[in-house]
C-alpha cells in the first residue's frame, strides 16, 4: 500500500539517537523516529529502594512527561509499561537496595510515541552504564480495517488503524532479516520481551504483526549496536 508519507507498509521512517544530550544525567539519549522525539534521562543508582519494593534487588522509577500539561492515565499506562519493560532487561540482582530513575521528556509526537520511548531508555541505561542484560528494541504495528499491517504509524494513520500493536524485542546478537524471521526457530531465538495491543485484532493480525515487527527490529538493532558499540561494548 501507498503510504502518506510515500512510504510502503513496512517501510520505517528516518530514526537517530543522540548520545548525552543532557549533561547532568548520569546518562540521557535523544531518539528521533520521523517527527517523533523522545529524550530519556537516567539517575542512579542511588541507595534505597522505593516502599513495596524488594531491597534485595534494584528498582526501577520511570517519570513519563508529556509535551505540555500534566500527566494523565494514558501517561501512567506509559510508566508502568516501560518500568516492567527495564526490569525485565537489567540486571536487578547487581545493584541491591538502589533505585534507578529513568526520566522521559516527550519532546514531539507524530505517532508510535511509545516504541520511540522505549529505545530511548535502553540506550540512556547503556549510556549510564547500568547493567543490563541485554538492549531491547520497540517498533509499533498497526492495522488498517482491510487487514494490512503497516510499521511505525505515524499520528494521521492512528486515527484510521483497526488496531495497533507495540511490540519490544531483545536485541539481536545477530541480524535477522525476513526470511529467518518467517521461520519458528528464528522467533524462539529472539523472544518477545513485550506486547501491547488495542483495539480488534484477530490471531492472524496478531502473528501478522509479530513477523514483520521481528524483521524490522532487526534493522533498529543494527542501527543500536552501531551507535552505542564505541560506549558499552559490554551490553552488545
Amino acid at each position: 500500500m501507498e503510504r502518506a508519507e510515500g512510504r510502503k507498509a513496512n517501510q520505517l521512517r528516518k530514526y537517530s539517537c543522540t548520545r548525552n544530550p543532557l549533561g547532568r544525567a548520569h546518562g540521557s539519549a535523544r531518539w528521533e523516529q520521523g517527527g517523533t522525539a523522545v529524550v530519556a534521562a537516567v539517575y542512579g543508582p542511588r541507595p534505597g529502594t522505593r516502599k513495596g519494593e524488594n531491597p534485595e534487588k534494584a528498582s526501577i522509577e520511570v517519570v513519563w512527561k508529556p509535551m505540555t500539561g500534566q500527566s494523565g492515565r494514558q501517561e501512567k499506562e506509559y510508566e508502568m509499561t516501560l518500568k516492567r519493560t527495564l526490569q525485565s532487561i537489567c540486571l536487578l540482582t547487581v545493584h541491591p537496595n538502589t533505585t534507578t530513575s529513568v526520566i522521559l521528556q516527550v519532546m514531539s509526537d507524530d505517532g508510535s510515541l511509545l516504541p520511540c520511548a522505549i529505545n530511548a531508555s535502553c540506550a540512556a541505561l547503556a549510556f549510564a552504564g547500568i547493567p543490563l542484560k541485554h538492549l531491547a528494541v520497540a517498533i509499533g504495528c498497526g492495522v488498517l480495517e482491510n487487514g494490512d499491517v503497516i510499521l511505525d504509524t505515524s499520528k494521521a494513520e492512528e486515527k484510521q488503524l483497526k488496531s495497533f500493536a507495540h511490540l519490544v524485542f531483545p536485541n539481536s546478537s545477530k541480524s535477522v532479516d525476513l526470511k529467518e524471521s518467517q521461520q519458528k526457530d528464528g522467533q524462539s531465538e529472539r523472544g518477545l520481551i513485550t506486547s501491547i495491543t488495542h483495539g480488534v485484532m484477530s490471531e492472524e493480525d496478531y502473528f501478522n504483526c509479530i513477523e514483520r515487527g521481528l524483521a524490522a527490529s532487526s534493522r533498529i538493532s543494527d542501527f543500536m549496536r552501531t551507535t552505542l558499540q564505541k560506549h558499552t561494548p559490554d551490553y552488545l
